[in-house]
């Protein structure tokens, strides 16, 4: 996994919760993960990965993603043996 990618998980890991995670470095972890990304209504994303389908809000007009929604992706990375 390339740096950048592990700075991104190192984020979504950290305690507390971080507020700075860039949605657009989200989603590359996501790619590099071998998600399949979909654009649904307005702004929402939905994510096929781990024979899972999660449906996300991307935010706007800030780039950084809230604290629930970084908490809610750690816990389905959790879930799937995904850590820093």
């Amino acid at each position: 996994m390339k740096q950048r990618h592990q700075r991104t998980l190192a984020l979504l890991f950290s305690h507390p919760t971080s507020a700075n995670v860039l949605w657009r470095d989200i989603e590359a972890l996501f790619k590099e993960l071998g998600a399949e990304l979909s654009e649904r209504e307005g702004s929402r994303v939905a994510v096929v990965l781990f024979g899972e389908v999660r449906v996300f809000h991307r935010p706007h007009p800030s780039p950084s993603t809230d604290k629930g929604a970084v908490a809610g992706i750690r816990k389905w990375l959790e879930q799937h043996g995904v850590k820093p």
